[in-house]
């Protein structure tokens, strides 16, 4: 079974974005990794220093590692505008 968990960094970034955008992102997160395939839904970073995979929420991306085969550990969320920057 997948979990989620969320760095300090995430929950900081996830709180300047809009209420109805957060609620949008976290179910999509829950659905993602409901899935038994998280990564299907992932598109792997070019560069790792920031994480190394992202998942698309309409304009916003959260920025991942998967840690221990079965863990999703969101390192960043926010516009796909700034996200990378």
């Amino acid at each position: 079974m997948w979990k989620w968990e969320i760095s300090q960094t995430g929950v900081d970034e996830l709180k300047k974005i809009d209420r109805s955008f957060q609620k949008q992102i976290i179910k999509k997160l829950n659905y993602f990794v409901n899935s038994q395939k998280p990564l299907n839904f992932a598109k792997r970073m070019i560069s790792w220093e920031i994480g190394q995979y992202r998942f698309r929420v309409g304009d916003y991306r959260i920025i991942f590692d998967v840690v221990n085969n079965k863990t999703v550990r969101v390192l960043s969320v926010g516009h796909r505008r700034e996200i990378c920057k």
